[in-house]
């Protein structure tokens, strides 16, 4: 297999017909190289890349041009440097020659016409020659302009000795000139519009056997290497190109060089890799601890969740999944999805956040750590530019996006998204490569990968749902069956990605993650109910140091009034709650004398023709 790169082989193809190159894209990368000499590869820069392929078709050295050092002769090598000194008269200092865009006109006209050897121009940082590319000054117009008619006068040539080439005589070619420009759009869009001369060279992304190639070459550097068999070898390059889709091969380079350091051997590359991408190399996923508290933790979240017993069995499969590192694993690839991907729908207050947060609990230690973002903010196409960042040139763009300057400083976390149906259509497609790839780039450019993070959606869809007349209906009853609210909530779900916003690809990236919960029973709301009271009791004792007794009529009472209406789940509870009993017992205890007391009894709570409650202390 030919791994010479693309931009290469084109740069060959086209020598004896075209005289000047836009070289974009991947510039700043590393390139598969042959060595001088060995029938080997190793990793190389563009220049030293650019080099190998030109000094095989006889090409005797190239003239560098950068706007801060100038102008100077590659390689280094003293024959190269003596040449290119009396051809073209360098007054070098240190190795450079200070330059101007007026003086290197006259080096770009004496290299396309130089018959004595063949030699090319390299003018690096081509996309920081000018403040703006659609707005040139005098003397920047002047320089494109030559450099324009000079892509249409120069002529191929041959050398006119026959020893200053080792190539075929009779072969005709272009002593080049090459812009390495970030992007094409870097230079006037004049230079190369209708140009017949000036090729187009984008260099991509290393595709999976040039990253397979390299991961060959760069094994060396981790340790383990010497001792690891042939299938060992080939299972680890295989692994290490399949972890790194999307990254470059000077990437590839600094994550062997940090496995060096780290001493992270072969059979965990995987780690090395992820250490690289988020920046951290304590993986709690890995810590022996984690299958033990999520062994027992069945009745830890249902302690905190209550009533939804299908919905915590549900998310606990894809919990251990996700510890067992399995998640994604029928795709062919290892991929870099997310560590786990849920959808909790239902009805309002049955648990949704309350899980997310007991889940981020459990795996990291502090329910505080996840990063919750709510959905109706996010209600405007615009405001798109908050979660990945402003687009450059708009105000805003240095400070990057809340999304991924979140997952980039926490990439192990719980990332919530509340009420995600609120946001914007178009909003919901940048969760599309989230989900299959496990990583956004924002609009400066900076990748954020989510690969151990647990993404959580919550949703109200399906308890409501619009009838043929476009009026709003309650679609599910607290007093239906489980399997009944679930295959319904589900169907409008599907219904509504399909049909109502037309991206099912979202609901399939979903799978069958999603989690329905169900409505709070009279039962649970009691429980609810009683857990509410514990933490208003606990709240006046750290407050004023006061034990507060309630008879057993008293939470009757109370308990029927804040569970008569279970619609709005253990919320509506809470709201109930506070309007009957905690509004008015703080009113009692701001008019209570408490100074000596440790004791103090709610006898009763009384209700005044006028809608006044009035709780009464002893």
């Amino acid at each position: 297999m030919d791994l010479t790169p693309r931009w290469v082989r084109d740069l060959e193809r086209l020598l004896p017909i075209r005289s000047q190159f836009v070289v974009s894209g991947n510039i700043r990368d590393s390139f598969l190289t042959p060595v001088r000499g060995a029938d080997t590869l190793t990793l190389a820069p563009l220049l030293r890349c650019l080099w190998a392929s030109l000094s095989a078709l006889g090409y005797r050295f190239l003239l560098v041009y950068d706007p801060i050092e100038g102008l100077r002769p590659y390689p280094k090598e003293p024959a190269c440097v003596e040449l290119a000194t009396r051809l073209f008269d360098l007054k070098l200092q240190n190795g450079v020659m200070p330059a101007s865009l007026e003086t290197l006109v006259d080096t770009m006209k004496a290299v396309t016409l130089q018959r004595e050897a063949r030699c090319a121009l390299v003018i690096d940082f081509a996309s920081r020659l000018t403040r703006q590319a659609d707005h040139l000054d005098g003397t920047e117009h002047r320089f494109f302009l030559a450099a324009q008619r000079l892509s249409l006068v120069a002529n191929p040539i041959v050398p006119r000795s026959p020893d200053a080439s080792s190539a075929p005589m009779g072969l005709a070619l272009f002593n080049p000139i090459l812009w390495l420009v970030n992007r094409a759009q870097d230079l006037p869009s004049w230079l190369t519009l209708d140009s017949a001369r000036i090729a187009s060279l984008i260099i991509s992304q290393p595709d999976y056997s040039t990253r397979h190639e390299a991961a060959r070459f760069l094994a060396t550097l981790f340790p383990g290497f010497d001792a690891a068999s042939a299938p060992e070898r080939d299972k680890f390059a295989q692994t290490f190109a399949d972890l790194t889709d999307g990254l470059t091969l000077s990437a590839l380079s600094d994550i062997a060089q940090l496995a060096e350091r780290q001493g992270i051997g072969m059979a965990h590359v995987d780690d090395a890799v992820q250490c690289f991408k988020v920046g951290a190399t304590d993986n709690p996923w890995k810590k022996s601890y984690l299958r033990a508290k999520i062994a027992g933790a069945q009745s830890f979240i249902e302690n905190r969740v209550r009533g939804q017993e299908r919905a915590i069995t549900k998310t606990m499969d894809i919990l251990m999944r996700s510890v067992m590192g399995l998640t994604g694993a029928q795709a062919r690839g290892r991929g870099n999805r997310p560590r786990g991907v849920l959808f909790f729908a239902g009805p309002t207050g049955v648990g949704k956040t309350e899980l997310a947060k007991t889940l981020t609990q459990l795996v990291f230690g502090d329910e505080h750590a996840y990063i919750r973002f709510d959905m109706s903010e996010f209600a405007e196409e615009h405001a798109s530019a908050r979660l990945l960042g402003a687009p450059p040139g708009y105000v805003g763009y240095d400070a990057g996006g809340e999304l991924t300057n979140a997952v980039r400083a926490k990439p192990f976390s719980v990332v919530l998204f509340d009420e995600i149906e609120k946001a914007h259509p178009r909003i919901l497609d940048k969760f599309l490569q989230i989900l299959e790839d496990g990583r956004l780039t924002d609009g400066q450019g900076d990748t954020t990968y989510f690969s151990e993070a647990i993404i959580v959606f919550t949703s109200n869809l399906g308890i409501y749902v619009e009838d043929e007349h476009g009026r709003r209906v309650q679609n599910v009853q607290a007093s239906d069956a489980p399997e009944v609210v679930e295959e319904r909530v589900r169907q409008a779900i599907q219904d509504y990605f399909k049909f109502r916003l037309s991206r099912p690809e979202i609901l399939n990236r979903l799978g069958d993650n999603i989690v329905v919960f169900g409505f709070i029973s009279p039962q649970i709301g009691a429980r609810i109910m009683d857990g509410m009271l514990a933490n208003v009791i606990t709240r006046v004792c750290e407050e004023h140091k006061i034990e507060l007794l309630l008879p057993d009529t008293v939470r009757a009472q109370l308990q029927a009034a804040c569970t008569k209406d279970l619609s709005n789940g253990g919320r509506g509870i809470g709201n109930r709650l506070e309007s009957a009993f905690i509004n008015p017992l703080s009113r009692a205890l701001f008019l209570f004398p408490l100074e000596g007391r440790t004791q103090i009894t709610v006898t009763s709570i009384t209700e005044a023709a006028h809608g006044v409650t009035t709780v009464n202390l002893e």
